[in-house]
């Protein structure tokens, strides 16, 4: 049972009675009745809610911070029901609505517009329906709640897309597809064209010059088919914020950019999210599948407070990868972890494999090294430069190990490992 304001005013009304017409016992009984005995008119004549008959259909998935739309479907076949309807979420999940006004006679049906924009990753699940139906008098009511499932999915982001157009094109450079050919160690014969004054003169097919009476070169395409193991750590390190995200999601964006373009290229693509467990886990797709089971393997994917295993890394990837692969890891550059805990397990990896290491670098470090007005900044500028050597002198040995290491902004960690991907192709080191 639920009482309105109207209750609350023919209760005031009921007091002044009793102080104006029978200061007695006998008028706050008559008053105390006449309450009770229209609310309970009202609520007999109010529809029932729990009667009602619901059912949804709507979006299932949606990028962060995209509008989802979820329908609601009333029907009731029951007394009318009028009163307010609230479709209750958890607050990550960002409804825009008020409760719903709800007017719904008997035999009639409704369709009710929840919309969401979802704050965080990962699946949204909608809580109970509750509906308050008021009677005819608007004195008193009925409230039910009912369970109607529902799960709306918040997918990454995929910012990094802008940058796809420019890569594709650098790519097309190194397939063979525009004027510009490439040449380099483990690259595969792609045709023959005629010289043009620039070209290398090392591409000179000779036993072509001479059939043809025309100087004649071969050009080259970046081998295709070869397997790229992204791998995500998933540990504390990937939990702290840089900017206005963690690192975790920069690097899930990273990492999508990474997997469209290797795919484009003709590369087979695998994802491991990874830290004392496996997160997440995509093996080979079908290359239209990449970016769907990609987005769909990370969405719930979050950051765990525990320390990342890398001999589990390790182990899990040179179970995956039999031929020699590019393997891409996305984790944090903290000195004391990558030596005490990365550079012991790596050894095998680094000999059988082309190992990429990413890392998403906290832009206001750069800001607290150049900000030097008072006593407290000093230190903090002092601790900011001690930073930013460590993480130098981690890098060079991860480099002198045989890694590749990209250190970049959040903003740019994304172009930065597609380019480093480009230069690998380039290079014919995949």
């Amino acid at each position: 049972m639920v009482l309105t304001g109207r209750a609350g005013v023919l209760a005031g009304l009921g007091v002044l009675f009793v102080a104006l017409a029978m200061p007695r016992w006998a008028g706050v009984g008559l008053v105390v009745a006449v309450v009770l005995l229209v609310c309970l008119v009202d609520l007999l004549l109010a529809g029932s809610p729990r009667r009602l008959q619901l059912s949804r259909e709507g979006d299932t998935a949606v990028r962060l911070g995209q509008p989802a739309v979820v329908t609601l479907l009333v029907a009731n076949p029951g007394r009318r029901v009028k009163g307010l309807l609230r479709d209750a979420w958890p607050p990550s999940a960002g409804v825009q609505d008020p409760p719903h006004k709800l007017d719904l006679p008997n035999g009639e049906r409704r369709r009710l517009t929840t919309h969401l924009v979802p704050t965080r990753r990962g699946d949204r699940h909608a809580d109970r329906v509750t509906v308050r139906s008021i009677g005819p008098l608007g004195f008193a009511g009925r409230q039910g709640s009912h369970k109607v499932p529902w799960t709306v999915r918040a997918l990454p982001p995929f910012n990094s897309r802008k940058h796809l157009p420019s890569r594709l094109a650098r790519l097309r450079e190194l397939d063979g597809r525009t004027a510009l050919m490439v040449r380099g160690q483990g690259t595969e014969f792609d045709s023959l064209r005629d010289y043009v004054p620039g070209d290398d003169v090392r591409s000179i097919d000779w036993r072509a010059t001479a059939r043809r009476n025309t100087v004649v070169l071969r050009t080259w395409r970046p081998e295709r088919d070869r397997q790229v193991a992204i791998v995500i750590d998933s540990g504390r390190m990937s939990a702290g914020r840089v900017g206005d995200a963690p690192r975790l999601d920069h690097a899930m964006d990273a990492a999508l950019l990474l997997a469209a373009l290797a795919t484009r290229a003709g590369d087979r693509v695998s994802l491991l999210a990874c830290d004392s467990e496996v997160r997440a886990d995509v093996r080979r797709p079908a290359p239209q599948d990449v970016l769907p089971s990609f987005v769909n393997a990370l969405a719930n994917v979050d950051a765990q407070l525990v320390q990342t295993d890398f001999r589990v890394v390790v182990s899990q990837v040179l179970e995956r990868l039999g031929q020699r692969s590019l393997v891409v890891l996305l984790t944090g550059l903290d000195p004391a972890v990558i030596e005490e805990s990365l550079l012991p397990v790596i050894g095998p990896l680094l000999r059988r494999h082309v190992v990429v290491l990413a890392s998403v670098a906290d832009p206001r470090l750069t800001e607290m090294e150049s900000t030097r007005s008072d006593m407290i900044e000093i230190y903090g500028a002092a601790s900011a430069a001690r930073t930013r050597l460590d993480r130098e002198r981690v890098t060079a040995v991860l480099t002198r190990a045989g890694a590749t290491v990209v250190d970049e902004n959040p903003d740019q960690i994304a172009p930065a490992l597609a380019d480093t991907y480009l230069s690998l192709k380039k290079a014919g080191r995949l």
